[in-house]
């Protein structure tokens, strides 16, 4: 699959998924743009409102490891001790870029704050879900996603822990 293939699947799967579940959002079309503190101004939302979306690798031990999906505030960055932490684990580090994307199903930048992989955990911070709505790219650089954060916990269902440092 080409990554342009890929970013419309999970677009398609994304805007299913809303619709399927009856969620109040919005479409914002903006210049292609992956990074949060440079897309925000293009969509007109406050960097605490937009959803970073990092996926983490947790080994727990010397053969068991664990994806996570950290979704954290923009104007936060993953706490990578408190995830280790959380899940016990005995090293942390940022996924590769490759796994990152074939877990994620879209292109680092455009990562969405759902678990669409059986081997993604989905863990969300409670300082994203304070606003109202939360913004995030929709799988593709050029447009994002206004969505309201009571249909966002409803229709992705994350664990809520604290994993975001200043």
């Amino acid at each position: 699959m080409t990554a342009e293939t890929t970013a419309e699947t999970a677009y398609a799967k994304l805007v299913a998924l809303l619709d399927g579940g009856g969620a109040r959002y919005e479409l914002i079309d903006h210049a292609p743009e992956g990074r949060t503190e440079l897309v925000s101004p293009l969509r007109g939302n406050e960097l605490s409102q937009a959803a970073k979306c990092i996926v983490v690798m947790v080994k727990l031990g010397k053969k068991a490891k664990r994806h996570v999906l950290a979704v954290v505030p923009g104007d936060a960055r993953v706490d990578l001790d408190a995830l280790k932490r959380l899940l016990g684990g005995t090293y942390v580090a940022f996924a590769s870029p490759d796994v990152a994307e074939r877990l994620a199903g879209s292109a680092s930048g455009t990562i969405l704050p759902f678990s669409l992989h059986p081997e993604l955990e989905l863990i969300a911070d409670p300082g994203l879900l304070a606003h109202r709505r939360i913004f995030f790219n929709a799988a593709r650089l050029d447009r994002s996603v206004a969505l309201d954060t009571e249909d966002y916990v409803a229709l992705a269902r994350p664990r809520v822990e604290t994993i975001a440092a200043a």
